[in-house]
Formats: structure tokens, C-alpha cells, sequence
């Protein structure tokens, strides 16, 4: 489901196979427990996080199939979800994601919970598709992109027209950070971006901390949510 390795001081998370990478219980739970190795190593040295993935996506969003009709099902895979943009959040290290293809629904928003998005441009693109599939988006959704989007045209025309933006676009609109020539030099512009990173030698509870103030109200909605639902139980 996914691999965690180690190069140099940059550690890089790839969601594996060639696969939609469709975000189910099973692979969010793999991606929790990288996290969780990567946060532990975090403590005794300054390193950084790509996330990237193998193949034509990378991330086609909720694993729809898996949850079917079944409210439990989908409130579980959502749930996964949000723990894993607050433990996101919350890492004490700079984040990248190396976004080397298709990054649709919740696949865009686990890519964009990073601090910056690299993105292949000649192939790929984000897309927003709950317009066309029927679905509310939902609230820490919209906080998280009006988090990281600046422009509120661009806001609405992820949201609301559901447009496929290309890489190159993306970095005009503010979306996305970098556009790069193929998958290859993704990850390899994401992991110089990483070595840079952890070259500096910041204090990663002082990162951490600074970054969960500047979403705080992306963390605000995650925990509504949480409420809502133990409140239900």
C-alpha cells in the first residue's frame, strides 16, 4: 500500500502499485503508521517529508466502492482522513508533496495538507469532482482549501465548476507551489526542496507549532466534526 524510506534527511512516503491509490481504511491506516515512524524520528534530528506515488495518480480520492451505501463505512474512512491531515499538521518537520499524477477529491486535500506541492506538469491533473458526482463537499474540506489557495476565484472554480487544472496553471493560481517535467524530477525537485529544508536545522516543535497556528481553523472544523460524530455514538 505504501513504502517509507529514508534518503539522507529526507524521508519519502510513496503510496505503491500502479493503482488509483483510493484512500480506504487499509491504505490510511499504512500511511498513519509512516507517519508515525517519521514523527518519532523527528525528535532526535531535523529531516523532512515527501509524500509522493507510483503511477497515473496520486490519490483518486475516497475509496467510494469500499464504503458503499454504508454510513459506517464512509464515516470511518472519513474519520481516517481527518486524523491523518491533523497528524499532517501537527508533524514537527516541513512537509512536500511530490504529486506525479492525478490528485482528485480527497486525494487533492491529502496532498495539499502539506506545506508545499510539487507537481508534474506534463501529466496529471487536480480536480475537485464533487460537483460532478453529486457530493457536498465538506466543511474542514473548504477550510483546508481556503487555507492553502489564496485567490477566492480560484477557491470557487475548484469547488464550483469543478475545473481540471493542470500543473502549470495550478502555480499561477495559487494552488500548488512548483511544476515540473516528469515524474522523476517531482520527486527529485521535492527532495532538493526537503534537503534545503533540513538543512536549516529548525526546531521541529517550534515548526509545528507555528504551522498549527496558521491552520488552526482547518484543525478547528476536523475537530467539529469529531464531536459530531462521538456525539451520535
Amino acid at each position: 500500500m505504501c513504502t517509507l524510506e529514508k534518503k539522507g534527511e529526507v524521508f519519502i512516503l510513496t503510496l505503491t502499485g500502479p493503482g488509483e491509490h483510493r484512500l480506504n481504511p487499509t491504505l490510511l491506516d499504512a500511511i498513519q503508521s509512516a507517519l508515525n515512524q517519521v514523527r518519532a524520528a523527528a525528535t532526535s534530528s531535523s529531516v523532512a517529508l515527501i509524500t509522493t506515488a507510483h503511477g497515473k495518480f496520486f490519490s483518486n480520492g475516497y475509496d467510494l466502492d469500499w464504503a458503499g451505501s454504508d454510513k459506517v463505512r464512509g464515516e470511518l474512512m472519513t474519520s481516517k482522513l481527518r486524523s491523518i491531515v491533523a497528524d499532517y499538521i501537527s508533524l514537527p518537520l516541513p512537509t512536500i508533496a511530490a504529486v506525479t499524477g492525478h490528485a482528485c477529491a480527497a486525494g487533492f486535500i491529502l496532498a495539499r495538507c502539506h506545506d508545499y506541492v510539487v507537481m508534474r506538469k506534463d501529466r496529471g491533473f487536480i480536480y475537485m469532482s464533487e460537483m460532478d458526482i453529486a457530493l457536498v463537499i465538506p466543511a474542514w474540506f473548504h477550510a483546508l482549501v481556503k487555507n492553502k489557495v489564496g485567490s477566492a476565484t480560484a477557491v470557487r472554480d475548484l469547488m464550483l465548476r469543478a475545473d481540471k487544472v493542470k500543473a502549470a496553471v495550478a502555480v499561477e493560481k495559487g494552488i500548488i507551489d512548483l511544476a515540473v517535467d516528469g515524474a522523476e524530477e517531482t520527486v527529485e525537485a521535492a527532495v532538493r526542496m526537503g534537503e534545503e529544508f533540513a538543512r536549516r536545522k529548525w526546531k521541529g516543535h517550534v515548526y509545528a507549532q507555528i504551522r498549527m497556528g496558521l491552520m488552526v481553523e482547518v484543525l478547528e472544523e476536523i475537530r467539529k466534526v469529531h464531536t459530531s460524530i462521538g456525539s451520535r455514538l
